[in-house]
């Protein structure tokens, strides 16, 4: 082995490789010649080139943005549910070699690739799960122009550099901006030009602004094309298949058969032509339906969404949980965070946040703070565990310092959050009553609201050898004549 090139050094490090690529690098001849490419630089990797590396020279490339000023970025305002239909119209406006669209999951990937490809788009899926050998299938046919648009997650695409590569549509927002640079890279590489396209939705406004601040770049808002517009790109399209049939066919032996409908039909040959024009259009009409948009509309259905995916179902259910409240030693709490059930791939983290059983909180308050202030789907807030006078939540992993920080200063049942990232022993050991949301947004029912706290001397809960006592139905447990509790049977 005499050379070892090392390219995306930090995105090794956020995968979790880099016990590996050290292993690798410490089995390399002596003679070897390393050379590391890295994004960013942060200290584990600045460690990996000062103990591997050869005397290294550090070569910064000084840029006053982030991205290349060779790419224009646009943002289309769209709702969730319309995304498709924007999608559709844009490839129908925008005047594009090669695509890459960037989703958040794998199935994600095979899901808008499948709708694509049903609406007549060469399309296909790039994710973590597809082996090699296909994976270079793909790009292979990306690059022969035989597939137009490659539908990826950012893990699948990166290192990915085709040629042909025009656009670069974000249909889903990433939560981290260094992603963001990351995704648009794919395109205007080498001083081409190249084209970026940002779906935001009424919630991702913060996560736009962010993107923006991180890359010393305003982003450019488009509207969605209308009606009229794809008329006249369908139509432009028709004239020039119609020229070209003009320019390059013999169209001699058809003349004859004009004439022979005008005599038989006596119309006209503008009638005959427009005739030929309808059944030249085939399954695709030049004119097509618009879209109904009410942005207001939609934010208001939203906000109903996601307030009904946080509030508890079945009363009665309620009224049985608040009777049987769960109690939990925050002693063991892992800082370890659950992956998401819809989305296992997404990275997550979890933090703390100061406010809990004691301040009346229940699960729907916390998501709905989050998602209104961070701009964030409630489907990409992970597990939540409800204590006594704190709570913790999984979050994505690489979420911008600006939303952390708006968060942080965040109020929820008049607590200021001061959301931090959970460090082993930050929980302090105290008993709390637990509540938890499942993954994907929906909450399970943590039952009534609690009544005020009561003081330690009027609280229905005794300790027993410093764990909270508990009986049927929440009840606290009977006393003995000197007034112990006693103690539970095993």
């Amino acid at each position: 082995l005499r050379a070892l090139v090392l390219d995306e050094a930090d995105e090794m490090l956020r995968m979790g490789f880099i016990d590996d690529v050290e292993w690798v690098l410490g089995h390399t001849p002596d003679d070897c010649q390393i050379a590391l490419f890295s994004a960013t630089m942060p200290k584990e990797i600045r460690k990996v080139a000062r103990q591997y590396l050869k005397e290294p020279q550090e070569i910064k490339i000084a840029a006053k943005t982030t991205t290349a000023t060779t790419i224009r970025q646009r943002y289309l305002p769209t709702n969730n549910s319309q995304k498709l239909d924007a999608m559709t119209r844009l490839l129908e406006t925008e005047n594009f070699d090669g695509i890459i669209t960037f989703v958040r999951t794998k199935v994600a990937t095979t899901e808008l690739a499948d709708k694509l490809s049903a609406r007549g788009y060469a399309a296909e899926a790039l994710n973590g799960d597809i082996p090699q050998a296909r994976r270079e299938k793909i790009v292979a046919q990306l690059r022969a122009g035989k597939l137009d648009i490659l539908v990826a997650t950012d893990v699948a695409a990166r290192g990915l550099d085709v040629e042909r590569i025009s656009h670069v549509i974000n249909y889903d927002i990433p939560t981290d901006t260094e992603a963001y640079v990351h995704r648009i890279g794919r395109t205007g590489r080498a001083g081409r030009a190249g084209e970026a396209i940002l779906f935001v939705n009424q919630r991702e406004h913060r996560l736009l602004r962010a993107i923006e601040r991180a890359t010393k770049q305003s982003i450019e808002k488009m509207r969605l094309p209308s009606q009229r517009d794809i008329y006249e790109t369908r139509v432009a399209k028709f004239k020039q298949r119609v020229c070209d049939v003009l320019a390059q066919e013999e169209l001699d032996f058809l003349m004859p058969l004009v004439q022979e409908l005008q005599q038989e039909r006596d119309t006209s040959a503008e009638q005959i032509a427009a005739a030929f024009a309808f059944m030249a259009q085939g399954s695709q009409p030049l004119q097509l339906k618009d879209i109904p948009v009410d942005s207001k509309r939609d934010s208001r259905s939203q906000d109903r969404q996601d307030r009904q995916d946080s509030r508890e179902p079945g009363k009665r259910r309620d009224k049985e949980r608040s009777d049987k409240p769960r109690h939990k030693d925050t002693s063991g709490l892992s800082i370890d965070a659950k992956p998401l059930k819809d989305f296992p791939e997404v990275d997550m983290r979890r933090y703390r946040i100061d406010v809990g059983y004691q301040h009346e909180v229940k699960p729907g308050n916390i998501v709905g703070a989050i998602a209104n202030e961070a701009g964030l789907e409630s489907c990409y807030i992970g597990h939540i565990e409800i204590f006594d006078d704190f709570s913790t939540v999984d979050l994505p992993d690489g979420m911008p310092k600006e939303i952390l920080r708006l968060l942080k200063n965040t109020w929820v049942c008049q607590q200021k959050l001061n959301m931090t990232p959970l460090q082993p022993g930050a929980a302090q050991d105290k008993p709390g009553k637990e509540h938890t949301k499942s993954d994907g947004g929906k909450s399970k029912p943590p039952g009534k609201s609690p009544q005020k706290r009561r003081s330690p001397s009027k609280r229905p809960l005794g300790k027993t050898e410093g764990r909270p006592a508990q009986g049927k139905a929440g009840q606290s447990k009977p006393k003995s004549k000197s007034g112990a509790a006693k103690k539970p049977r095993k």
